[in-house]
């Protein structure tokens, strides 16, 4: 069971981001973690997500290639994955009318590569930084249900990524980028 941080009274409405580092190769980006926090706070406000929390975990294209080869049958490694929680109910608070907090909902897990990242953001001549939150933008958003198997909702999921890396400061990933691939979940 993993321990999770004690919730505070104004955590009401917040979205709680635990970043975990796997990999040593990510002490290259000691502001890694400050800025995928702000990516998800700023997509959660976009997307007027409520009380939520999520972990990223920054692992290395060996970890990633392991995890992507048993959970999408595919043996390469890849920038990100996400994996959603299980839905289930959070019970409704009962009794004499005081009103109890329901606990944030898990939304999943978003696990990015250190290797794949740096390639990516180097062959498109793009700063690692605006990648990296891009990444994890675009599986904050798989975790709340976007997908883009189809046209209409890849589309869809590119105009919100759109909006808010603009909420970054950060260009339109999609922008004549011939060279970059695009994010693979």
């Amino acid at each position: 069971m993993t321990a999770r941080r004690p919730k505070r009274h104004g955590d009401r409405g917040k979205i709680v981001v635990e970043v975990l580092v796997q990999s040593p190769r990510w002490k290259a980006r000691p502001r890694a973690a400050a800025l995928l926090r702000r990516a998800i706070r700023t997509a959660a406000r976009a997307v007027s997500t409520g009380g939520a929390e999520l972990a990223i975990v920054l692992t290395d294209d060996s970890a990633i290639r392991a995890l992507n080869r048993l959970w999408r049958r595919r043996d390469a490694p890849t920038n990100v994955l996400s994996f959603p929680a299980a839905k289930t109910a959070v019970p409704r608070p009962r009794g004499t009318g005081a009103r109890r907090r329901a606990p944030p909902r898990l939304l999943g897990d978003i696990v990015i590569a250190y290797e794949t990242v740096a390639q990516e953001a180097a062959a498109a001549r793009k700063p690692f930084d605006h990648h990296l939150v891009h990444l994890a933008v675009h599986g904050f958003l798989h975790l709340l249900g976007h997908d883009h198997e189809n046209e209409r909702e890849a589309e869809t999921m590119e105009r919100l990524e759109i909006a808010i890396m603009a909420r970054l400061g950060v260009p339109d990933p999609y922008a004549s980028d011939a060279g970059a691939a695009p994010p693979r979940k």
